[in-house]
């Protein structure tokens, strides 16, 4: 059987024009975190350092709920959760936003450095300089140009009486070496660092996520299979190709933006990159697709395996290896 391609969302079609109040209202939890709470996050009795976390997010929060151990200190301006893969940061960084009572936005830094990269520094400090609270999610320091960039955005918007709350991006093949990154943070947050307390959370992956992912291609019959199966729901398809080339056109703060809607996406004849541009971009894309939980079906060259090992050991290797285990939850959801 032929795949219609016609029954399905052709991605590379929508051309995006959000408004900056749009692309503000993008600045929420991801899917999957729709209901983390504070008061869900269970901690693991052999690593007392997450029911610390715990203890601290309730003081930055100044939740009602906090230990009567700190409920005389003054919460910390800004709360810094450091620690490997999977221990729950984000849980916490969710919980604290959906209990925060005020304006506040949540995003992964990428999200914001894209935010600045769409309405320029200034009207981004205009922008964000409306939100109480900001929760930056996957702290990215491998980056000196965005990292020095976050740090100035966060050194003018503090003056305004905006709070910060952050987690590290340690990916799974990154534990082990260097794992913790508080260290790296302090030192690269000019001016601002000491606003912040640095929370650090030992702990296991809580979902087991593999360090190596095999490579595993969908053929072209398991994809025929798999969009049958998905005729007449919200469901994506588009050449890889063509994907990387229409995602050159577009800001990266829009790309999340090309999933609206969609629960799923299945893309064609995938190859290696060789282009750091492109790899980047896709990293991007991954990353839109992760938070809105949108399974991936591909054939072609592997998902998992798109990055070319040059990549894997360059400047951006933690970014990568986030990448590709994303990629390997959402090809396997």
């Amino acid at each position: 059987m032929a795949i219609d391609h016609a029954a399905f969302v052709n991605i590379t079609l929508r051309k995006p024009e959000p408004s900056i109040s749009e692309l503000l209202a993008e600045l929420v939890p991801p899917r999957e975190f729709t209901e983390a709470r504070l008061a869900n996050y269970a901690p693991h009795a052999e690593y007392p350092s997450q029911q610390h976390a715990l203890d601290r997010a309730r003081v930055f929060l100044g939740a009602s709920g906090a230990k009567k151990l700190f409920r005389r200190e003054t919460p910390p301006p800004g709360v810094y959760l450091d620690g490997g893969f999977g221990v729950g940061k984000t849980h916490l960084l969710a919980g604290i936003w959906h209990e925060f009572r005020g304006a506040k936005a949540f995003g992964s830094f990428i999200a914001y450095t894209s935010l600045i990269g769409a309405i320029g520094f200034a009207g981004a400090v205009e922008a964000l300089g409306k939100f109480q609270l900001l929760c930056i999610d996957e702290f990215e320091l491998d980056d000196p140009g965005d990292t020095m960039m976050m740090s100035r955005l966060l050194n003018e918007l503090a003056p305004k009486g905006v709070r910060f709350a952050a987690t590290s991006n340690t990916p799974p093949n990154a534990l082990g070496e260097g794992r913790f990154a508080a260290a790296d943070f302090q030192r690269e947050i000019l001016g601002i660092s000491n606003q912040f307390e640095m929370v650090r959370i030992d702990g296991e992956d809580h979902r087991h996520r593999p360090v190596t992912l095999e490579p595993v291609s969908t053929s072209q019959f398991e994809l025929e299979a798999w969009l049958q199966s998905r005729v007449n729901t919200q469901t994506g398809i588009v050449d890889f190709g063509a994907l990387l080339k229409h995602l050159s056109t577009i800001h990266p703060s829009r790309y999340g933006f090309l999933l609206e809607g969609l629960g799923a996406l299945a893309i064609e004849t995938v190859h290696q990159l060789d282009d750091q541009v492109d790899a980047l971009r896709l990293v991007a894309f991954i990353d839109r697709a992760y938070e809105a939980q949108v399974a991936i079906r591909a054939t072609g060259h592997p998902l998992t395996d798109v990055f070319a090992p040059k990549y894997l050991s360059g400047g951006y290797r933690k970014k990568y290896l986030r990448a590709v285990s994303r990629i390997g939850a959402l090809t396997s959801a």
